[in-house]
């Protein structure tokens, strides 16, 4: 059973409630209650920043290795509450529970040990000028202040740490908003950083819509944005800080390309396309939606990946047997079930475009895995980010026409190639406008690489020693020690 958390916010150390209206937290396989989550107002919001102000306080002196022995023992714990919060994750999601239990606490807990070992090793420059006296300069790295995380609903947990572990490890404080969509497991990290030894106020929560985002995003005492959402979402947030001239990370939508040329693994090419279009029922912002296969091959690769779509397990997220769970709400069906039956004006369906009823879960938003051929790269389908287990493949026969199509998107997330020619492989990926590219796989986010986007798709970068950057400020330090000659 789930283990629910006893309030709806978690500041400074504890779990709270708040006068603002409840919203009902739905599980997505079946349409039922799960609880209700108070929604936070002004006078939460000024707890939250005034609790936040006196832990940056403590937090920023804190030494760097008791921050990393902190972020180490958090990740430690969340190890051995791996099955407890897949639980938690498959009732906020939907998703399927043998994708909850192997990847989201788990990246969560890398995210969270790979910061720790970057924070006991921060670091500046020293740069000795010339001079028998020794004058030298040298630079320090220093945190930004109250920084603001807002995740996204298809990896709560996942994105709560994703956000945290860099900023804390630069030494900043940070009070994280979840989606209203799934409230539940970043309460539970807030929970997990405190048994770590985390001091109170260093990270807190507060649930709400888009109207306390963006109050929380005009609060003049919140230094730093970090989202992950749509692309318009991005946009007003980039509007709303340029005043206060305020740090912002965006990672936003995708319609990623997918290149498989005739020289592939035709089997191994399948199981990374499946992956980067229906893992977590397609609601992955850099799915490798429009899939560009070879003319020799593409007729034999479209027999083949039906063939394995069809025998795809829909049910029951619960169940380990199950790959596929529902979408996450009613809204995103709707949006989803439109471009199923656009599919059947601009392409081909394959397979899927339908609806399946799983019993006993009959109120739940359920659609089949769907593959599209389609020879227009101007449809809808193929450019449009639909956000659910829709497939489109495209045939291309020329490699410098197939880059050109791949990068004819506002998106550029990510990008993959399918090939056994090592040399092609590094050409193509060179030549790919995207912030993530993979070679003979696709969607792996290791925390020692960089992910974020070009063009649309968001700017800076989540995980890497590139997270830094985004969540400290460089000063620099001039030494003298000559005597100075005055000129005046």
């Amino acid at each position: 059973m789930i283990k629910l958390p006893p309030a709806s916010h978690f500041i400074n150390g504890k779990f709270v409630e708040s006068s603002g209206k409840y919203h009902d937290n739905i599980y997505p396989a079946n349409g039922n209650i799960i609880n209700q989550i108070s929604y936070g107002d002004d006078a939460l919001i000024n707890q939250a920043i005034d609790s936040a102000q006196k832990a940056y306080k403590i937090w920023r002196n804190t030494s760097l290795i008791a921050r990393a022995e902190i972020l180490n023992r958090a990740a430690q714990i969340i190890k051995e509450r791996n099955n407890d919060i897949s639980i938690m994750e498959t009732y906020d999601t939907g998703k399927a529970r043998q994708e909850t239990i192997a990847v989201d606490a788990i990246s969560g807990s890398e995210s969270l040990s790979y910061f720790a070992a970057q924070a006991m090793t921060l670091e500046g420059d020293f740069i000795a000028f010339s001079g028998e006296n020794g004058t030298f300069g040298y630079s320090r790295r220093e945190p930004l202040g109250i920084c603001l995380g807002i995740g996204a609903w298809n990896y709560p947990f996942q994105m709560a740490c994703w956000k945290s572990a860099p900023a804390l490890a630069c030494g900043n404080v940070m009070i994280f908003k979840p989606s209203e969509l799934t409230p539940l497991s970043a309460l539970e990290l807030a929970k997990i950083y405190q048994e770590a030894g985390l001091p109170d106020g260093v990270f807190n929560v507060i649930q709400g819509d888009h109207n306390l985002g963006a109050d929380l995003v005009a609060h003049h005492d919140i230094h730093k944005v970090s989202l992950t959402g749509e692309v318009n979402t991005g946009k007003k947030i980039l509007s709303n800080t340029a005043d206060n001239m305020k740090h912002v990370t965006l990672e936003l939508g995708g319609k990623s390309p997918l290149i498989i040329f005739d020289d592939t693994d035709i089997d191994q090419a399948i199981s990374v396309a499946m992956m980067a279009n229906f893992y977590s029922t397609g609601q992955v912002c850099s799915n490798a939606t429009r899939v560009f296969v070879h003319d020799n091959i593409i007729d034999d690769f479209c027999e083949k990946i039906i063939a394995r779509t069809k025998k795809m397990i829909i049910g029951d997220p619960m169940d380990m047997q199950t790959q596929m769970g529902p979408l996450v709400n009613e809204k995103l069906f709707h949006k989803v079930a439109s471009y199923y039956k656009l599919a059947f004006t601009e392409g081909d369906v394959l397979c899927g475009g339908d609806f399946p009823n799983i019993k006993g879960f009959e109120k739940g938003f359920w659609v089949s895995p769907t593959i599209i051929r389609c020879d227009n790269d101007n449809a809808r389908i193929v450019n449009e980010e639909i956000f659910g287990p829709l497939m489109t493949i495209l045939r291309f026969c020329d490699d410098n026409d197939v880059i050109d199509r791949a990068n004819n998107t506002t998106y550029g997330l990510a990008a993959g190639v399918m090939t056994n020619d090592i040399k092609k492989a590094h050409h193509i990926v060179a030549n790919l406008q995207a912030g993530t590219c993979y070679i003979n796989n696709f969607n792996i986010t290791p925390p020692q690489l960089s992910f974020g986007g070009y063009k649309h798709s968001g700017k800076g970068r989540e995980n890497s020693k590139y997270a830094l950057d985004a969540y400290s400020q460089i000063k620099s330090v001039y030494v003298e020690m000559d005597t100075v000659e005055h000129i005046y």
